[in-house]
Formats: structure tokens, C-alpha cells, sequence
């Protein structure tokens, strides 16, 4: 995946577009990744992979909320349960 920096970017923002459309094109900023354009072709098509889904607690599944009544914390989890009187 090629990169370049976001001053880049605002600079030859006509270049890199044309080279996202054929690859995704990290953006630096900083130094660090912050972002990554691409096609939305290429968008679609990751997006189609993804099933994750949210729900308001009132619209849980019945099974997801019971298997989440029987969820029990692990014991590392104790450090930040609340100190009793």
C-alpha cells in the first residue's frame, strides 16, 4: 500500500486520487497512519464482508441477551470492581 503524508495530499490531491482508485493509499500524519483512501468500489466490497451489528439493549435478540446474563467478569477483572464498605 503506498503512502504519503496529508500535506501531500492537500498538495497533489488529483494524483493520489487516481492512484486510489487502482490501490488504497495510506495517510500519514505526524508520521503515524491515520487514514486510508480508497475506491468505493473497493469500499463496497470490504463493507459486504462486514456482518457485525448494534442494538439498543430494548432490541436484543432473546438469545444474545441471555447469553450475556451469563456472562461472569474474570478474576483480573476484581482490580476494578468498587471497594465495599
Amino acid at each position: 500500500m503506498d503512502r504519503c503524508t496529508s500535506a501531500d495530499l492537500q498538495k497533489h490531491f488529483g494524483p493520489i486520487r487516481e492512484k486510489a482508485l487502482k490501490e488504497p493509499v495510506s495517510i500519514t500524519h505526524h508520521g503515524r497512519e491515520s487514514l486510508v483512501v480508497m475506491s468505493v468500489d473497493e469500499y463496497r466490497r470490504l463493507k459486504a464482508f462486514d456482518t457485525r451489528r448494534h442494538y439498543y439493549a430494548w432490541e436484543l435478540p432473546d438469545d444474545l441477551a441471555a447469553a450475556l446474563e451469563q456472562v461472569r467478569p474474570g478474576p483480573e477483572s476484581l482490580q476494578f470492581a468498587p471497594e465495599e464498605p
